[in-house]
C-alpha cells in the first residue's frame, strides 16, 4: 500500500496511543516515589493480563498460546525489559531526558533491522543516524561528568530493547496471524514472571498505597498496558516496523511539555538542541523508510 493510501485507521490509533503513552510517563515518576521499580512492573502486568483475559472470556475469543518462541521473545524485550530499565531510568533521571532517549527506538530499528531483517540502511537514514548520534552525545552531555551517565544508558538500554522487541513483533505477524488481544495478554503476563524475581534481588520497599497510587496502577494496567501495547501491536501488524516507530514521534515532545509543565523540570537549552537533532535524526530516518516503503 502506498503511503497515500495509508489505512487511516492506523493513523487514528497512531494518535490515540500518543495521547495514552503520553502521559503514562508523567503518572510512572510519580509513583516511583511509593512503589519500587519491580513491583511497579509487575502489578501493571498482571493486572493488565487479568483484565485483558477477561474481555478474551467474555467476548469468547480464543485464550490460545501464540506462537511459543516469538511471543516469549516480544515478553522478554518489549515488556520485561523495556518496562524495567524505563523505571530504573525515571527513577535516577528526569522524565524529559529519560523519555527522549527510549524513543530512540526508530532509531534503533534501523539498525537492528539491517542483521535480522536484512534492510541495509540507505544514505539518508545513516544521515539520519549521524544526527541522532549528535544528539545524544547533547543529552548525556559526557563532559559535564558521569552523574547522568546512569539514567542515559538505562534509557537507551530501555529503547534498544523496544526496537527488538518491536522487530520481533513485526516478524511474528508476517509468518502467523495471531489474535492480538491474546498476544497482548500473554506477553504482559510472562513480562510479570520475567520480572518477579527481580522484587526479591533488590531492597525490601513496603509500596505506600494510597488511593492516588491505586488509581496511577489501574492507568497503567488497563490504559497504558492492556490497551497500549493491543493498539501498538495492532499498529505494527497494520504499518512497517519504522513507520510504527515514526508514531511516537510525538510522545517524547508531549512528555517534555506534560513535565515542564506538571513536575517542573524545565529542559537546559543545551538538552532541547539535543532533543531537537534527535527529532530530526529520527524523522529522517522514518521519512526515508516511508518513502521506500511507497516505491
Amino acid at each position: 500500500m502506498k503511503p497515500s493510501q495509508s489505512d487511516r485507521g492506523a493513523l487514528l490509533l497512531m494518535a490515540l496511543i500518543v495521547l495514552i503513552w503520553s502521559y503514562t510517563w508523567v503518572v510512572l515518576k510519580y509513583l516511583s516515589a511509593y512503589v519500587s521499580p519491580f513491583d511497579l512492573v509487575v502489578w501493571r502486568y498482571s493486572f493488565g493480563s487479568l483484565f485483558l483475559f477477561i474481555v478474551l472470556g467474555a467476548t469468547k475469543q480464543s485464550l490460545r498460546f501464540p506462537p511459543f518462541w516469538p511471543t516469549v521473545g516480544i515478553a522478554l524485550f518489549q515488556t520485561a525489559a523495556f518496562s524495567c530499565l524505563s523505571q530504573l531510568a525515571l527513577i535516577v533521571g528526569g522524565t524529559g531526558q529519560v523519555v527522549m532517549l527510549v524513543y530512540t527506538m526508530p532509531f534503533w530499528v534501523v539498525l537492528l533491522a539491517w542483521p535480522l531483517l536484512h534492510e541495509r540502511p540507505g544514505g539518508r537514514q545513516i544521515f539520519g543516524c549521524i544526527l541522532a548520534g549528535l544528539g545524544l552525545t547533547a543529552v548525556i552531555a559526557p563532559w559535564e561528568g558521569l552523574g547522568g551517565i546512569g539514567s542515559s544508558m538505562l534509557a537507551l538500554a530501555a529503547g534498544l530493547c523496544w526496537g527488538l522487541g518491536t522487530i520481533l513483533s513485526k516478524r511474528l505477524y508476517q509468518r502467523h496471524t495471531p489474535n492480538v488481544l491474546a498476544v497482548t495478554a500473554w506477553q504482559m503476563l510472562l513480562g510479570a514472571v520475567m520480572t518477579s524475581p527481580f522484587i526479591w534481588w533488590e531492597a525490601p520497599t513496603a509500596t505506600q498505597w494510597s488511593f492516588p497510587v491505586v488509581l496511577g496502577i489501574a492507568y497503567l494496567a488497563i490504559l497504558s498496558s492492556a490497551a497500549g501495547w493491543a493498539l501498538w501491536l495492532l499498529i505494527v501488524r497494520r504499518v512497517s516496523a519504522v513507520m510504527a516507530g515514526m508514531s511516537g514521534l510525538a510522545i517524547p515532545v508531549l512528555v517534555i511539555f506534560l513535565a515542564w509543565l506538571m513536575l517542573g523540570e524545565r529542559p537546559t537549552g543545551l538538552e532541547f538542541t539535543g532533543m531537537a537533532l534527535i527529532l530530526v535524526g529520527l524523522i529522517v530516518v522514518s521519512l526515508s523508510q516511508y518513502r521506500r516503503a511507497g516505491r
